[in-house]
């Protein structure tokens, strides 16, 4: 620990967390550094604990694996020698050290089913406020006959999670765990300046964040930057309504003379992800979610072509596209397609014609679409595919109510986006849309 912390640019938090032993806790704003240190603390530890178990888990596989991989690349930096090689060398999923020392990555899933088989002597959970509660059933009794120690690390989520009863109760159960907490503001305020740290960086950051406070609620900005639990901040698709309507699995082929839809949300600005969720409907009783696609960091012409290229294979009846932001691009390319120009409809919080001479109007508003979905998979009329990442892009979306008015927001949301879009698709009577 001392080799790591005298060679590395460390903040005094990160410090303190690092020469802290046993059980702790970190609840904190976003990009303060929290994967980072973890990955510090984890590779340090495993070179001095020998012939223990260490266990890595995050909400969805790529943010455990980013974990995992920030805790490679720090024993190659440092350890390289202890790091077994040939036959032994590191997998995606599994590092092993010559003290006998194994790290595991292992992806939970919904359920924790696929960790049960393991003895662990130390737990890191990143992102913890997001884990399911089944999956904290499955890996808290690991470290029962070890008396090993959890490392849980996260923004809050509100306060009905596992995290956060962690967190609220000193002095009860969870009384051997260590506190931290950390604002964004107040990290970014005391950084010392080195040179992997600029003032002009400082400045920039701290602009940044008066401009968030600016576009978010009180509640939102607490949550997402102070590190703050709220209680008034609930999730819209509760953990066991996603559970129960997870029953579609990916078919082999695209089955001809089905009622294909699909519903789109294009990446923002600054952001990587766009998705292309698609709903056959062929069955009056239930939409099946077919696909579930992802594309990062892609062009808004090479999106376009790729909703071009998905309706010759499926031929939708309806595609779903939100026209705000860098949607617009994609949308204006859409009807410029003659194959997706009667198809094409925009949900985008606007007003929407009900007729061909647009004399009806309607404010289709995000309440509008959320409900429709939400109501939808209550009455079980939705399988939806059985997938982590699907499940936490439903869990992350929360609400709340701002005057009267229903605020949607979550940093996952990208997939939910799609969604919310495709099962539109039950409108599809009432819409009779004509676009040119």
């Amino acid at each position: 620990m001392d080799l790591l912390q005298s060679t590395l640019k460390l903040d005094d938090w990160q410090k303190e967390f690092l020469e802290t032993k046993g059980d702790k806790i970190l609840c904190c704003g976003r990009q303060i550094g929290k994967s980072i240190t973890c990955g510090h603390d984890a590779a340090a530890w495993a070179i001095s604990h020998p012939k223990k178990v260490i266990l890595m888990i995050a909400p969805t596989e790529r943010q455990a694996y980013a974990l995992f991989d920030k805790t490679l690349r720090y024993l190659i930096d440092f350890w390289p020698k202890n790091i077994k090689k040939g036959k032994h060398r590191p997998t995606k999923t599994k590092i092993q050290l010559t003290n006998g020392t194994i790290i595991w990555c292992l992806p939970t899933g919904i359920s924790g089913i696929g960790i049960r088989f393991l003895t662990v002597h130390r737990l890191y959970v990143d992102e913890a406020s997001r884990i399911p509660q089944e999956v904290w059933d499955a890996v808290t009794p690991m470290l029962l006959t070890t008396g090993g120690d959890s490392i849980l690390l996260s923004t809050p989520f509100g306060t009905d999670n596992h995290y956060h009863e962690v967190w609220a109760n000193k002095d009860n159960a969870y009384k051997s765990y260590t506190r931290f907490h950390y604002s964004s503001h107040e990290i970014i305020s005391k950084r010392p300046i080195c040179e992997t740290w600029t003032e002009a960086q400082r400045v920039k950051a701290l602009e940044h964040l008066e401009s968030e406070q600016l576009r978010m609620s009180s509640l939102v900005y607490a949550q997402e930057y102070l590190g703050q639990p709220m209680h008034n901040l609930r999730q819209v698709f509760p953990d066991k309504l996603i559970q129960k309507c997870m029953k579609a699995q990916r078919r082999d082929r695209i089955y001809p003379n089905r009622r294909y839809y699909l519903g789109v949300d294009i990446a923002r600005m600054g952001e990587d992800e766009s998705t292309f969720e698609i709903i056959d409907r062929t069955d009056p009783k239930h939409l099946i979610h077919v696909e579930n696609m992802i594309t990062k960091k892609t062009l808004t012409t090479d999106s376009a072509r790729h909703i071009i290229h998905l309706d010759k294979l499926y031929n939708f009846k309806q595609i779903f596209v939100d026209d705000g932001g860098m949607g617009v691009g994609v949308f204006d390319m859409l009807l410029d397609e003659e194959a997706t120009r009667r198809k094409t409809v925009a949900i985008n919080n606007m007003a929407r014609p009900l007729d061909r001479e647009e004399k009806q109007k309607k404010k289709i508003i995000k309440e509008d679409i959320y409900n429709n979905l939400v109501a939808i998979m209550e009455r079980g009329e939705i399988f939806l595919l059985d997938d982590p990442e699907i499940f936490q892009s439903l869990k992350s979306v929360q609400f709340e109510i701002v005057n009267g008015k229903t605020k949607y927001f979550g940093n996952y949301t990208h997939i939910a986006e799609g969604l919310i879009r495709a099962a539109w698709c039950v409108k599809d009577k009432a819409l009779n849309i004509y676009i040119y």
